[in-house]
């Protein structure tokens, strides 16, 4: 840093606003390293270069800073929030980044719809609906939902299929669904299944128990043994479920438990979802490495993660005192909507679920410590048993998927030292239409993945025998690439018998290797040979979730996605309205304007459309 530098930084700490607001700390090549908030900028800033700030990161930050940036706000709680979007935006090097941005399930029901139904949401809104969750395991919450609809009838259906069917679907058959689509049950009675089945979420089942028992009790004197029957059914299915459940608290409240483990520089932050005073669920954060107490890591990772649209509980749980904790604890309070305390507990049954948590925490970072020692000498065996060039840090696997050539999507999973990268995924939209060219289509994805010859893995692993593995590398020495690593890894061997014929294996998978005629098994190494298919059946796992996908929205395409203007609302305005397609093709503009949204401008467009077809149509 030259002498102007040093004094134009200096000049601009000296000169820094005394009150609330963001800094950005900048190194050599204007990338913002740090991101901070303050109450007040210039006291925090000068600590910095003072000596006053003891934190370990100081040193070895305060050495790269070339520039300060500084955005004043009106109050603290705007600080956080400015403070949250520009570390979202900048991912500097110094703060905590929580890279997990994958929200957690949530059950959702809206009890303004005309029948409610319960549906799967990742992100809560301030809609007006009610949410139960967050559930951190998908498996879980799946469970819970099969229970929901096993014990509740109510419908799983679209609503655009609630207004469009005519005779009830199978649901109804095997006692699913009550079949509001076809007004089989009263609105009334519709609405006493949802009042109990919010009651069942809401962790009030004891009460719910005794309304059904009474029900039974009053349906078997009435001599309805039928109702009787399947509300004694539906005690013994919520009796079952919460046999499974663990009470941890007294209180009923809603809690999220923080507990945090440091060794050196490695943070591990595990939480613990209590709801209405039983655990719903846990997970273990990404580990953070970083040189920040733990307090200020701690403080960054919540308000990163509470950012993230999950469900705010009324009581939060953590290991020490943050800092920030009374402004947090505003910003989470317009969040919720309701009153968010921050709690550091000292003794009794809070104090017992931090020290779970903390359990959790040590245990997940051992683990971690140890998948890693396991994983490197995974891919030293690896290496050696593949004779590749060099440690197999990233490797990145292909796959394709087709229907005859139809839908055809390719994938692309990044592996880093043997755990799933997920910012590294790609899908690729195949664009050939030669039909069902496999080779072409892994050639077309290969090139467009490594054109430009950047990040490059250190293993490229592709779905396939010789044919697949030499398509890679046609590609690559197309490209003027050298020094990655290429393998094939295929199912299914065949060992020769007489007459010519020969007995196919098919549990048996082969890597084909460039330069080497005969497939070579790794039986002898099986955690090796683990790791190449964890990658195969990956990339096969994400090419099928695509290509079902593709393939969905290609099945529900509709005639109307062709007229200009017509979006997915009036779509669903006009397939309501008419419920036939050939009704609305053979409708009057006045009949087409009579459809709310639709309006006469947009009535024309899809009359003249339809006009249109018809005088295309040969006779």
């Amino acid at each position: 840093m030259g002498l102007n530098d040093v004094n134009l930084l200096q000049e601009k700490i000296k000169t820094a606003p005394g009150c609330p607001g963001v800094y950005l700390m900048k190194d050599a090549s204007e990338r913002v390293i740090y991101v901070g908030k303050a109450k007040n900028l210039r006291a925090r800033v000068r600590s910095y270069f003072g000596g006053t700030d003891s934190r370990r990161m100081i040193p070895f930050l305060v050495s790269r800073i070339r520039d300060v940036e500084f955005i004043v706000t009106d109050t603290e709680k705007e600080a956080l929030i400015l403070e949250n979007n520009l570390i979202k935006k900048h991912r500097p090097r110094y703060n905590i980044n929580l890279r997990d941005d994958k929200n957690f399930y949530s059950i959702r029901i809206d009890t303004k719809e005309a029948f409610p139904r319960f549906q799967l949401v990742r992100r809560v809104q301030k809609d007006g609906a009610r949410y139960f969750g967050p559930y951190s395991s998908s498996s879980s919450v799946k469970e819970t939902f099969r229970y929901l609809n096993r014990i509740f009838p109510l419908r799983t259906c679209r609503d655009l299929e609630l207004k469009t069917r005519k005779r009830p679907c199978m649901e109804f058959q095997i006692n699913r669904c009550l079949a509001p689509c076809c007004g089989l049950v009263a609105d009334r009675d519709y609405r006493k299944i949802v009042a109990e089945a919010i009651l069942f979420m809401e962790g009030r089942a004891c009460s719910l128990i005794r309304q059904l028992r009474s029900r039974m009790d009053r349906a078997a004197e009435g001599l309805d043994f039928e109702e009787a029957a399947r509300t004694r059914d539906r005690i013994g299915a919520i009796e079952a479920t919460l046999e499974k459940q663990r009470i941890v608290s007294a209180s009923f409240r809603d809690q999220d438990i923080f507990g945090l483990y440091r060794e050196g520089d490695r943070i591990q932050v595990y939480a613990i979802y209590v709801r209405k005073g039983a655990i719903i669920g846990q997970r273990g954060f990404p580990i953070l490495k970083t040189g920040m107490e733990s307090s200020g890591a701690l403080s960054s990772l919540l308000k990163q993660y509470y950012n993230t649209g999950v469900t705010v509980p009324g009581e939060i749980i953590v290991p020490e005192q943050m800092e920030d904790a009374r402004v947090m604890e505003q910003w989470l309070g317009e969040k919720k909507n309701g009153r968010v305390s921050l709690v550091v507990p000292r003794r009794g049954d809070k104090k017992a679920l931090l020290a779970m948590a903390l359990s959790n925490a040590k245990n997940a970072l051992r683990a971690e410590e140890k998948l890693e020692a396991n994983n490197e000498e995974v891919l030293d065996t690896l290496a050696k048993a593949l004779l590749l060039k060099k440690l197999p840090c990233r490797i990145e696997g292909f796959d394709i998927s087709n229907i005859g050539g139809q839908y055809a999507v390719g994938s692309l999973v990044s592996f880093n030292r043997g755990v799933p990268e997920k910012s590294g995924y790609r899908r690729f939209r195949i664009k050939m239409k030669e039909g069902a060219d496999d080779y072409g289509m892994m050639r077309e994805m290969l090139e467009r993945r490594y054109r430009e010859g950047v990040n490059m893995p250190d293993l490229i692993v592709v779905d396939g025998g010789k044919g697949q593995l030499g398509v890679a590398l046609s590609v690559l020495r197309g490209l003027g690439l050298e020094g990655v690593d290429v393998c094939g890894l295929a199912k299914e061997s065949r060992a020769p018998l007489a007459g010519g014929l020969s007995r196919i294996y098919k549990d048996r998978d082969r890597v084909y290797l460039p330069n080497r005629k005969n497939p070579l098994y790794l039986d002898r190494h099986p955690r090796a040979l683990l790791l190449l298919q964890r990658v195969r059946d990956e990339a096969h796992r994400f090419a099928i979730t695509y290509h079902r996908k593709v393939k969905e929205k290609a099945d529900f395409r509709s005639v109307l996605d062709d007229i200009p203007g017509i979006g997915k609302a009036r779509k669903n305005a006009l397939l309501a309205y008419f419920r036939e397609m050939d009704t609305i093709a053979n409708a009057s503009r006045e009949k087409l304007a009579e459809v709310s949204g639709i309006g006469k401008a947009a009535a024309n467009s899809i009359f003249e459309y339809f006009q249109a077809q018809k005088n295309e149509t040969p006779g």
